[in-house]
């Protein structure tokens, strides 16, 4: 059995709780003269939240002051910082108590793991860790079909993705996976490929299966991060064409419920006979209509209803088409419970799912302080009946793009609402509690 090993997020942890005792104490022998309480008497608790950010988001730092004789009112707390790749704590900012105790502080924008306290006349707080997920960027071809020939298995057609970590973090492992489950939770790893200096990546990957495909990159970092999923992009792959018989769709993905016209081209066939033949995941090539070919050997079957992604393929004229994935995309609403919450309430929103498959995880989404990419705060499921509620605390006032997503699968397409814009609002001191424990949820690893 291998013996156990320390993730680079412990690590750092437990290395940064080693080391402030000098640059603690330090700090407390320049900064204690400058509080009125008598030094040692005052007690000083600490929160930060949330526990987990995306690199450029900033967190909450806030608590409480006891000192003899009330004397904890209009007192300085300093709250200093020690992140992964530096030495020693610095100060991230300061606050005045208020009448009560309380105080609070904004962290600056946070890039990497980071540990902090808080002092105040001589007391200092318990260490608070927040950890930090990278700004990972994934691009590759258009999404769906938008262009003609769209994604298509085989050598020929091998695809280059292509992102960026910012950090940069040299030499991190970037892992490509691609989504292998029906309720939308399994990951599976198909490449594999390290950060270059600039913080830059590339991975070629070829496709050999048609069907839906959700592409995402793990970036695997040295010591500075955690374990840091890119955006999520979906296509739908079908096999490479046969030039004597092509075939293509209108659309795709559709809607659920929506339709689509396959046509395509008979080479040097006018006026012949063809059938289209469809089948469903795990099902069996059945005709499903039937055309002929005009005088160019172009042909066109009539728009095809389904309501779950399925394979088409067309026959005749001696000859066969490639296999077509026509993917059918989920229909999804939000509706946000407001649009305006105070730091350190619950914000909750509700909506449908169509179709309904129970147990399938649903993500809100926030945009990252970039403004070019999305990324999951908080994971909820989706309940039989198509329904769910997603709820989650956020703390750093200012206002939050949010979205809900919800992944795709080998039946449907995944699909994603219309921005929702969140103002979250000071709170006074006292209204401000411990962030629960699941309030940061995040999707599965998968195959690593």
């Amino acid at each position: 059995m291998r013996s156990p090993k320390l993730t680079p997020a412990l690590a750092f942890v437990l290395m940064a709780l080693a080391v402030p005792t000098a640059a603690s104490a330090h700090a407390h022998r320049h900064g204690a003269g400058r509080h009125s309480a008598t030094p040692g008497h005052c007690r000083l608790t600490l929160n930060v939240a949330p526990r987990l950010v995306t690199s450029g988001e900033t967190a909450l730092a806030y608590g409480e002051a006891s000192c003899p004789a009330g004397a904890e009112a209009g007192q300085t707390v300093t709250l200093y910082e020690h992140s992964a790749t530096t030495g020693g704590y610095s100060v991230a900012g300061t606050a005045t108590t208020d009448p009560h105790g309380f105080y609070q502080v904004t962290t600056p924008a946070l890039t990497q793991n980071s540990v902090f306290y808080a002092t105040l006349a001589g007391a200092q707080s318990p260490h608070r860790t927040v950890r930090v997920i990278a700004a990972v960027t994934l691009a590759g071809p258009p999404e769906g079909k938008a262009l003609a020939a769209g994604i298509r298995t085989g050598r020929r057609n091998a695809v280059t993705f292509t992102g960026t970590v910012s950090p940069a973090d040299a030499g991190a492992e970037v892992v490509l996976q691609r989504q292998n489950e029906v309720r939308g939770g399994a990951w599976r790893r198909i490449g594999r490929t390290i950060v270059d200096s600039t913080g830059a990546f590339a991975l070629t990957h070829v496709f050999w299966v048609p069907g839906a495909s959700e592409i995402r990159v793990l970036v695997r970092s040295n010591k500075r991060n955690v374990l840091s999923p890119s955006n999520t992009l979906s296509y739908d792959i079908s096999q490479a064409q046969n030039p004597s018989l092509t075939i293509q769709t209108s659309a795709d993905p559709i809607s659920y419920g929506g339709s689509a016209v396959i046509s395509g081209v008979a080479a040097g066939a006018p006026d012949a006979p063809l059938t289209l033949l469809g089948r469903t995941r795990g099902g069996t090539f059945k005709p499903v209509a039937s055309t002929r070919t005009d005088g160019e050997g172009k042909y066109v079957f009539p728009a095809q209803t389904t309501l779950a992604s399925s394979f088409y393929r067309v026959q005749g004229a001696n000859r066969r088409s490639a296999v077509l994935y026509q993917g059918v995309k989920y229909v999804l609403s939000a509706v946000p419970g407001a649009t305006s919450v105070q730091s350190g309430q619950p914000f909750s929103v509700t909506g449908t799912v169509t179709p309904a498959h129970a147990g399938h995880e649903i993500y809100l989404q926030r945009l990252g302080s970039q403004g070019s990419f999305w990324h999951v705060v908080a994971v909820g499921s989706v309940a039989a009946d198509g329904s769910y509620s997603i709820s989650h605390v956020f703390f750093a006032p200012g206002t939050d793009v949010l979205r809900v997503k919800i992944p795709g699968d080998p039946e449907n397409g995944g699909t994603a609402t219309a921005p929702l814009q969140l103002s979250v609002t000071p709170a006074p001191g006292a209204n401000l509690k411990p962030e629960p424990p699941s309030n940061s949820s995040q999707p599965s690893q998968g195959q690593l």
